[in-house]
């Protein structure tokens, strides 16, 4: 059984429907969830497990983009890359913060994943019409592994608290380049990424594509712990400790995707995939090699999550 813990970690559901709807959310499986405060006494007697919240608690949280694949394209990018709304370098910036999103229907699923993949005190209102796709995808987030494990990152970012220094994240993420946030350059990291110095002007930030690829070529793809080949719709957060990793992969480009290749720095022994929507959990093309290893989930939807251990 999954402890008190594990799911107070889950993302919550908003619920301004009545205790009418309780056979609904039943049926869903859905147990914990928000209301509003004078409904909460009556949804605890239904077997519920309520979350007082009012609505102007709900807006006082920080509001989230809706995950998608956007209208924007990368101008700025010779491959003109797609525009991604993600929120993950939110979740990176401010660990501790607290959240909401407001979601047009469709976008429940990959919404939920997202704040279970960076660990995110989130809670999303949601069209009463996705209530089914976010109970299957709470139920399949239930039964993953989620014990804590450090995060991944390759460089150091010194936040300023400037929008222009949070686009700068944003792009990171979006390209799969792992960093951590700081306070103050690291000596952990041989990149630390001060905007307004000479090695990093703020000029050169006014285009953050530019700007990320700048950071790309300067710690080189050999130095990389994450590289996802054949795709730019997947956005990955690495999480591991001596002993194992953890790998979560966000979809956003609103298709399943046939035979992503990933390559992680280091060698693992073959293990498992737990795609979203599929029950194969076999990794495919398993090559360890050259102080790296790489492989193939067959088919992802919205998101997956795969998890190594250290070869020995």
């Amino acid at each position: 059984m999954k402890s008190l813990l594990f799911l107070l970690a889950l993302p919550l559901l908003y619920w301004q429907q009545g205790i009418e709807s309780a056979p609904a959310l039943k049926q869903a499986g859905i147990e914990r969830l928000c209301v509003p405060p004078d409904q909460a006494d009556a949804w605890r007697r239904a077997g519920f497990s309520p979350v007082p919240m009012s609505l102007s608690e709900l807006e006082a949280r920080e509001k989230l983009l809706t995950p998608r694949l956007g209208g924007r394209v990368d101008v700025a990018s010779a491959t003109r890359r797609p525009w991604i709304d993600s929120n993950g370098w939110r979740f990176v910036r401010d660990p501790s913060g607290k959240f909401y999103y407001d979601l047009p229907p469709g976008r429940a699923a990959l919404a939920a994943a997202e704040a279970f993949a960076y660990g995110a005190d989130a809670v999303l209102k949601i069209d009463p019409a996705d209530l089914e796709a976010a109970s299957r995808m709470f139920a399949f987030l239930r039964e993953l592994p989620n014990d804590p494990l450090p995060p991944v990152a390759d460089m150091a970012v010194v936040d300023d608290g400037s929008p222009l220094t949070g686009e700068v994240m944003n792009l990171l993420t979006r390209r799969n380049l792992l960093f951590q946030v700081v306070t103050a350059p690291s000596p952990k990291f041989r990149l630390n990424i001060r905007l307004g110095t000479k090695e990093y002007p703020k000029a050169d930030a006014a285009d953050p594509s530019a700007f990320a690829q700048k950071i790309r070529r300067q710690l080189t793809d050999e130095n990389r712990s994450l590289r996802v080949y054949g795709t730019e719709l997947v956005i990955c957060r690495l999480a591991g400790d001596g002993s194992r990793v953890r790998l979560h992969l966000l979809n956003y480009g609103g298709r399943d995707i046939d035979s992503l290749r990933v390559r992680l720095s280091g060698s693992f022994a073959r293990g498992e995939a737990f795609a979203a929507g599929y029950d194969s959990r076999a990794l495919e093309d398993f090559v360890v090699a050259d102080g790296a290893t790489e492989f193939s989930i067959p088919r992802m939807g919205v998101y997956a999550m795969v998890e190594l251990r250290r070869a020995k």
